[in-house]
C-alpha cells in the first residue's frame, strides 16, 4: 500500500511540481483566500483573476460585477473596492459577483487550475479543508501564496495547521521542511501573524479591519472551496451551513461575534 503524503510548499510558481498526482490546498491568509471564501460563504459568485487585465475580461461576461483587489497593495483604477474580507463580509449586494485580483493569492488559484483538485483554506476553513481533502488523495500539496517571494508567517501558521491535520489522519510528511514547519507552527495562535509583513502593511495603510476580521474568525467556516474554472465554489457532496455571521456597519465599534475555538 502506498503511504500518504504531504508536503507544504510557497508561491504561484511551485504549482509546476504538484500538477499531476496532487490534490492542491491554496492559501493566502492575507487576504486573498479569506475574501474569496467569505464572499462564496454569503451566496455571492466569486471568481479569482491573475491580473488586473484579466479580471477586466471577466467582470465584461458578468452583470454588474464587482472588481475588487489590488497589485502590489494599490487598488487599481476602475475597482471598486480592496481586496477586503472585512468590506466583502459587511456589503449586502450579494447579487454582484465578486472579480478578485491580488499581488500572489489569486495567481496562485489560477495555476491551481491545472492540477487534479484544488481546494482554498484560510483561518476560517482550514479544519475543514483538511478533513475534506483527507483521503480524497494519496498526495496533497498546502502551498502558500508567498507574496513578495516570501513566505509569509499567517500562510506558513494556515499550512501548518492544515498539514498537521492531515499527518493526524495518517498522512506523513513528504520532506523534512514540512515536518519542520508542522512543529514549529501546529500549536501557534492565530495571533502570531501579527510579526507578519502583511499585518504590519495593514496597519500602515489603515486597514487593520481586515487583520482583526481574519483573527475574529478562525476555524468559524464550516464549508469546503473548490475551483470550477475560475471561479471558486462550494465543494461538491459537503453539506457545510452557509455562513450567517452578522457584521455591524459601524468600525471600529462593529462585533464579530466569538469565533470558534481554533483545534491549532
Amino acid at each position: 500500500m502506498y503511504a500518504q503524503r504531504v508536503v507544504i510548499d510557497f508561491n504561484p510558481e511551485s504549482i509546476e511540481r504538484y500538477r499531476s498526482g496532487y490534490g492542491v490546498i491554496a492559501i493566502d491568509v492575507i487576504r486573498a483566500t479569506t475574501t474569496l471564501t467569505t464572499g462564496t460563504s454569503l451566496g455571492r459568485r466569486c471568481f479569482a483573476a491573475a491580473s488586473v487585465e484579466e479580471a477586466f475580461a471577466r467582470a465584461a461576461t458578468l452583470e454588474q460585477p464587482l472588481l475588487a483587489g489590488e497589485r502590489g497593495g494599490d487598488m487599481p483604477e476602475g475597482f471598486h473596492m480592496n481586496n477586503s474580507p472585512c468590506e466583502i463580509a459587511r456589503r449586502t449586494d450579494t447579487e454582484r459577483a465578486l472579480v478578485l485580483v491580488s499581488s500572489a493569492g489569486t495567481r496562485l488559484i489560477r495555476n491551481a487550475r491545472a492540477c487534479e483538485a484544488a481546494y482554498l483554506a484560510c483561518f476560517r476553513n482550514f479544519e475543514t479543508a483538511a478533513r475534506y481533502a483527507a483521503g480524497r488523495h494519496r498526495k496533497i500539496a498546502v502551498i502558500g501564496a508567498g507574496t513578495r517571494g516570501e513566505f509569509r508567517e499567517e500562510d506558513q501558521i494556515c499550512c501548518a495547521w492544515v498539514a498537521d491535520l492531515l499527518m493526524n489522519r495518517g498522512y506523513e510528511p513528504q520532506d523534512l521542511q514540512t515536518a519542520d514547519m508542522v512543529a514549529r507552527w501546529r500549536n501557534a495562535p492565530p495571533e502570531a501573524c501579527r510579526i507578519s509583513k502583511s499585518a504590519a502593511y495593514l496597519e500602515r495603510s489603515g486597514q487593520l479591519h481586515d487583520l482583526d476580521f481574519i483573527l475574529a474568525h478562525v476555524n468559524d467556516l464550516d464549508m469546503a472551496f473548490t475551483l470550477d474554472d475560475d471561479e471558486i465554489v462550494v465543494a461538491e457532496d459537503f453539506g457545510g451551513a452557509l455562513e450567517d455571521t452578522i457584521i455591524n456597519q459601524a468600525f471600529p465599534g462593529l462585533s464579530f461575534g466569538s469565533p470558534a475555538e481554533s483545534s491549532a
